[in-house]
């Protein structure tokens, strides 16, 4: 591991996800900011007021010539799904690598792809190259990685949340139930009636019932983990606070199972894991609120039935820091460098 600065852009430098991202950056002992793009030709600082006095950047139009004569080895994309297919294959194309936090790159199958998102993808040459981006069960594949496609903020709670059971085959893999909510950031910047604190300040409402597209990347990962079809009944909800993430996944065992046989179970399979907790006591959106920690408890409940909590803050492990720790694994950098 060289022990230069490495230089990075982050792309859609406007968004709560870029400024997480800009702030982990910059502490972390290892990389240098060389470019912040957007639309929006500010001052990053104008954009992001917390960022003042700490980050002496305008924020400049995209442009992959640009990007590399700055010496710009790594971009982290943070642009809306669509966006990101046209704008990073320039970058891979000038040898700059990519962790790119949308969702352009997660889906293996152009075809469900274009199902979920209702529109075709349009760089099937990059996307069969695309490393899904978490560490915790892909993390021996992203060091020699061109392409990280960043996990989803809901999936990361599922897919941990479930991993264990799924692996050694302890749950039936099909009605499992993942009930989900998140705070209103995960909603994004851009102004929108359902996030106008008059519509959603005392309210909890579900949203996008059947329809959410974070569905096939749960199934996905999990099929991948289970070596066999895995389906889940997914609903997220909306939650009047400004961050974080609590899942609550019910399934049914495929034998008698305790308490303490899956605390057994998930310590052994997150051993060596920083940033996954494994709790004993039921975890809270607080606990893990502005740090990369995602934590964990499954418990069996009435009936035999497992249940399993899962907590993470959105905007850090939901997405910026969980890309600081592919950007770690990419370099060379211990695990938590910049994270903790």
């Amino acid at each position: 591991m060289s022990h230069e600065r490495v230089p990075v852009a982050v792309l859609g430098g406007s968004g709560y996800t870029a400024v997480e991202l800009l702030k982990i950056l910059l502490r972390h002992p290892g990389v240098r900011i060389a470019a912040v793009t957007s639309r929006q030709a500010e001052h990053v600082a104008d954009l992001h007021p917390s960022l003042f006095g700490r980050l002496d950047l305008r924020c400049e139009p995209f442009d992959a010539d640009a990007l590399k004569a700055k010496g710009v080895q790594v971009a982290f994309g943070c642009l809306p799904h669509g966006t990101s297919m046209e704008s990073i294959p320039p970058l891979l194309a000038r040898g700059i690598k990519v962790i790119d936090l949308s969702a352009d790159y997660r889906l293996k199958d152009p075809a469900v792809y274009q199902q979920w998102y209702k529109e075709p993808h349009h760089d099937a040459a990059n996307l069969a190259h695309a490393v899904y981006g978490l560490p915790e069960l892909y993390g021996d594949r992203i060091p020699g990685a061109t392409l990280v496609a960043n996990p989803g903020c809901y999936p990361q709670t599922a897919i941990l949340g479930l991993a264990p059971l799924v692996a050694h085959r302890l749950v039936e893999l099909t009605g499992i139930i993942v009930d989900s909510k998140s705070g209103v950031s995960g909603g994004g910047r851009t102004p929108k009636l359902s996030f106008h604190f008059p519509e959603c300040n005392e309210n909890f409402a579900a949203y996008a019932v059947g329809t959410h597209r974070h569905t096939p990347e749960i199934e996905q990962v999990l099929t991948d983990v289970a070596g066999e079809r895995v389906e889940v009944v997914f609903t997220p909800h909306l939650v009047p606070m400004d961050r974080g993430i609590f899942s609550t996944m019910y399934a049914t065992p495929t034998r008698a199972v305790t308490d303490a046989e899956l605390l057994e179970l998930y310590r052994d399979y997150y051993r060596g894991q920083p940033f996954v907790r494994v709790r004993t006591t039921v975890p809270a959106t607080k606990d893990c609120a502005f740090t990369n920690y995602l934590d964990v408890c499954a418990k069996v409940v009435r009936g035999g039935k497992v249940v399993v909590l899962a907590a993470e803050d959105n905007l850090v492990r939901g997405a910026s820091g969980v890309a600081v720790q592919n950007f770690n694994r990419l370099f060379g950098y211990d695990e938590t460098t910049g994270l903790l």
